[in-house]
């Protein structure tokens, strides 16, 4: 699950704050058809800053800022809506060391760390604080982590094994817990999908007690 970043737009030079500033609005777009299509209601991928962009490097995508410890833009990433043999299905553009953030994000007690930004948003719908990695490591985890209780919920597949297996590695001083989605699915996305938000919201609450606060 990691696509090549670029530091700027391949097509226009941009940095990521100036192509997340150009971005519009869900409502009404065809990245609205999209998210909605995966089982996330437009108020919750509104409220994450998930946004559209029709010509993300040429295809339209949407997209959403991966953000540092105080809250500034490190990077913008982006999930292309049509994806065809060759392509990219993402493409995350900037300086690197950011996550995305949902609801309260890090201060979530617990913390749960995910690794898409679907699988993020999914977990939002069902009313819980999470963190995104995109597949990438941000520093600063290393310090919000210490002394807490931390799920990693990254994909029940190989690829989110070896995440998983990382992320011990770096975040010292931390309590890990392994937390993998419902129903055999290879992520929280496809859970939701495939089994609804009542199964996941119970799922969550069985493994990890109540939403985060």
């Amino acid at each position: 699950m990691r696509p090549r970043d670029v530091e700027h737009m391949p097509d226009t030079g941009e940095n990521a704050v100036d192509r997340l500033a150009r971005a519009v609005a869900l409502a009404g777009t065809p990245g609205a058809e999209y998210v909605e299509r995966r089982g996330i209601p437009l108020a919750i991928a509104d409220a994450a800053g998930v946004r559209f962009d029709p010509s993300f490097a040429g295809r339209a995508a949407v997209i959403v800022a991966m953000r540092d410890r105080d809250g500034g833009i490190a990077s913008v990433h982006g999930r292309y809506l049509q994806v065809l043999r060759g392509q990219d299905k993402m493409l995350t553009v900037g300086r690197g060391g950011g996550a995305v953030a949902v609801q309260v994000g890090w201060r979530a007690e617990p913390l749960v760390l995910v690794e898409g930004m679907f699988d993020a948003l999914a977990l939002a719908t069902c009313g819980w604080s999470c963190v995104a990695t995109i597949g990438r490591w941000a520093p600063w985890l290393v310090e919000v982590c210490a002394g807490r209780t931390v799920w990693l919920a990254f994909d029940a597949a190989r690829s989110g094994e070896l995440e998983a297996s990382r992320f011990r590695e770096r975040l010292v001083g931390a309590e890990h817990r392994s937390l993998a989605p419902p129903g055999r699915s290879k992520d929280w996305s496809t859970a939701l999908v495939r089994h609804g938000r009542a199964t996941v919201s119970d799922w969550l609450r069985s493994h990890c007690g109540a939403p985060p606060r």
